[in-house]
Order: structure tokens, then C-alpha cells, then sequence
């Protein structure tokens, strides 16, 4: 049974219950219940809006639709396609309001910084980038990343991340990014599989 599967039989049962409560009963990651929840309501199968009963966090309801359980198989991780740029935003997005940050985020091709959050006197500055379709053009988005990221730099208290698709390639150039560059700017890393798990490189 898919995790897809699984979580519609789960809100039918029990309708209204918020991403945190189908992750604690499947027992998967947040960020991958969120992504199968994300992609369940784009499909009209599932409703997402706030619950009052649930101190007005997102709640999940089952649509008018009939889902059809179909037991196939969940599909092999490695032929997943890597996660586009707003995918990753919405995935980000969600991780930064459930604890708690207020957001500004520019979808799709919208000016300006692609995650701006605050939470009390905190703000966290994030850039993001997709896949790329060519190792050349991921050379490209890290390098331009990286240049966004420091014209931004004007708060000198906030925190500042780049973020991309959990490849090796990505992960390939943030190690061979001087240790001392990393010290210097505070940039760190954020990368985000296919799954919707959030992985942090300092």
C-alpha cells in the first residue's frame, strides 16, 4: 500500500487530522507526509484548511472523490525526478510555519528574495535553485546562488541558506567550497530529496 494510500484511509477515519498527527501514526518524516498531502489535494482527492479543533493548524479532509486503493508498489526512490524549485519552496515553506516562522515567499518567477521568515526577533534569509537538466547548468545555479545570497546580505543578524535538490552533484560543490568562505558569509545548505526530507550542511 502506498503512503498515499494510507493517508486517505487514515482522514476518513479520522478527518481534519493535521500532518503531524498521519506522520506520528505512519511513522514517516513530516516533510514526506506534507509532500504526499501536497500532491493529494492538487489530484482533488483530499481538502486542506485550518481546523479550528486543532488550535487552527492545516487539517486534512477527504474530498467528494473516490480514491481507488490500488496496492501497487511505491516507486523506487532512485528513479524519482529531483524536486523543481517552487516543490521545494512549498516544501520549505510548510517546515518554516509549522515552527512557527511567518514567511514571504516569491513563486515561480516573482523578484525578490525566495524565502524571507521571520519569527520574533530572528530572520532567515533562503535563495533556491532547482535541478538544472546538465552538470554545466548546476555549476551555473551554485555559483549564481551564491552571488544572490551576498547581495542580499544586509541584515547582520539574520541567518542566510541556499537551497537545492538533494544531488550528488550539489552536494559535490558545497564540499569543495573553502571551509573559510562558509565561516566568512554564514551561508549554509539545504537540501531537500524527493521524498520532501530536509537535510542541513553547514
Amino acid at each position: 500500500m502506498t503512503i498515499k494510500e494510507s493517508i486517505m484511509i487514515y482522514i476518513k477515519q479520522f478527518p481534519g487530522a493535521t500532518d503531524t498527527e498521519i506522520e506520528r501514526f505512519l511513522k514517516k518524516s513530516h516533510q514526506t507526509i506534507n509532500q504526499a498531502c501536497r500532491s493529494l489535494e492538487v489530484s482533488g482527492y483530499l481538502l486542506r484548511r485550518i481546523n479550528p479543533q486543532k488550535n487552527n493548524l492545516i487539517g486534512n479532509y477527504p474530498s467528494d472523490m473516490d480514491f481507488i486503493i490500488s496496492h501497487e508498489r511505491e516507486p523506487d526512490k532512485s528513479s524519482r525526478k529531483p524536486l523543481q524549485e517552487d516543490e521545494i519552496k512549498h516544501i520549505l515553506n510548510d517546515f518554516l510555519i509549522n515552527d512557527g516562522w511567518s514567511t514571504k515567499v516569491a513563486w515561480g518567477h516573482q523578484r525578490g528574495i525566495d524565502i524571507d521568515a521571520t519569527k520574533e526577533n530572528r530572520r532567515w534569509i533562503i535563495e533556491i535553485k532547482g535541478p538544472g537538466s546538465r552538470q554545466p547548468m548546476r555549476v551555473n545555479y551554485f555559483l549564481s546562488i551564491l552571488g544572490e545570497s551576498l547581495q542580499r546580505m544586509d541584515d547582520a543578524d539574520a541567518r542566510y541558506s541556499i537551497a537545492f535538490p538533494d544531488l550528488k552533484q550539489y552536494r559535490q560543490l558545497w564540499n569543495k567550497l573553502p571551509i573559510l568562505a562558509k565561516q566568512r558569509t554564514t551561508i549554509d545548505l539545504i537540501l531537500v530529496d524527493s521524498d520532501g526530507n530536509i537535510y542541513f550542511e553547514k
